[in-house]
């Protein structure tokens, strides 16, 4: 089969490996659609953490099962599914709190064991989803946008609330809709224009301030009549930003960190204290909230058409890979497809 594996940081290579053997509990899934993740770009320029090469990178993935234990459950070859790839122990205090996204020993596919950028992979049939309903290219996004659903869960949003995302890459993006699913009022902060009328267009939201501009907390003030944001998703990974976006958040607020920086941050403790602000991480997705992502596409509530703003084949990944990260090719979304 054709693996597109990453040597070292800036350098692809086609191989040709072994389609692999099934292990107990595992099923042959003949990958479809790769959606490509800023965690993809990072490790193709050497920037993503707890990372080793070579790797076969990609975890947005859905696709159809080519081999499947006969006591699979309802389960059966030729069923569409989308993958879960965070593989947790199952038996860490984390995993048996239900909170096996943040597993102690969590493998995350195609970042801490070989991914989706080949044509078959092995996957444990407890990381399934059946989605015969919704096209292939529409369960290739349902990893991404859960990452903003568990955000929004983990915020826990109240109808009516101000909500600030700072940020309005695709992960900012998935945070504005599924916090105005929420019924949440939500303001996109962004440096690009652009990328501000997407948030409106696409996310609905119903404010965006432009921090290019430099007068982003007079504008906020504005709009929330001096009360500033109870809740605050910082999506940049951008240490400068996540370093001052308390100042966004009203007191007795909420501040979610979802982006990931590779520094320390912080912030003045005597305003931490004095707006007994609540500080919030969010990391990956639970399969409760890939689910929430697989409903909310099935009733229409999202639109992924529009979302995957560029497509490319497999075999012609090698050469358009870089092109997608130019900020010139606007992309949200890129989406590689395997017939």
């Amino acid at each position: 089969m054709k693996s597109l594996v990453c040597e070292e940081p800036n350098r692809f290579t086609m191989k040709d490996l072994d389609i692999p053997s099934l292990k107990e509990g595992e099923a042959l899934i003949r990958i479809r659609r790769i959606g490509i993740c800023g965690t993809d770009f990072h490790a193709y320029r050497g920037r993503q953490p707890f990372f080793t090469y070579p790797r076969i990178l990609g975890h947005e993935l859905s696709g159809e099962i080519a081999e499947i234990p006969a006591n699979a459950g309802d389960f059966t070859v030729g069923d569409q599914v989308v993958i879960i790839p965070y593989l947790e122990c199952g038996k860490c205090i984390a995993c048996l709190s239900g909170k096996t996204n943040c597993c102690t020993e969590l493998e995350l596919i195609g970042v801490h064991i070989d991914g989706g950028m080949q044509e078959y992979l092995a996957v444990p049939i407890t990381h399934l989803m059946k989605t015969n309903d919704i096209t292939l290219e529409q369960a290739a996004t349902v990893e991404c946008l859960s990452i903003g659903a568990h955000a929004v869960r983990r915020a826990d949003l109240k109808k009516a609330e101000f909500a600030i995302v700072i940020g309005a890459g695709p992960i900012g993006l998935g945070v504005m809709k599924y916090a105005k699913l929420a019924g949440a009022q939500v303001i996109a902060v962004d440096m690009n224009e652009q990328r501000l009328d997407f948030c409106r267009k696409w996310a609905e939201v119903d404010f965006t301030v432009n921090a290019a501009n430099g007068d982003a907390l007079e504008e906020i003030k504005k709009i929330t009549n001096g009360d500033f944001a109870t809740a605050v998703f910082d999506v940049t990974g951008n240490v400068n930003s996540m370093n001052n976006s308390y100042t966004f958040a009203s007191n007795g607020g909420r501040l979610i960190f979802v982006g990931l920086v590779q520094a320390d941050f912080s912030f003045p403790d005597p305003e931490f204290h004095r707006r007994e602000l609540t500080l919030l991480s969010s990391r990956n997705a639970t399969k409760e909230d890939l689910e929430h992502v697989v409903q909310s596409i099935r009733q229409g509530q999202v639109n992924t058409d529009s979302f995957i703003t560029s497509k490319t084949s497999f075999q012609e990944i090698m050469e358009k890979f870089e092109t997608f990260m130019e900020p010139e090719s606007n992309t949200i979304k890129a989406m590689i497809t395997i017939d």
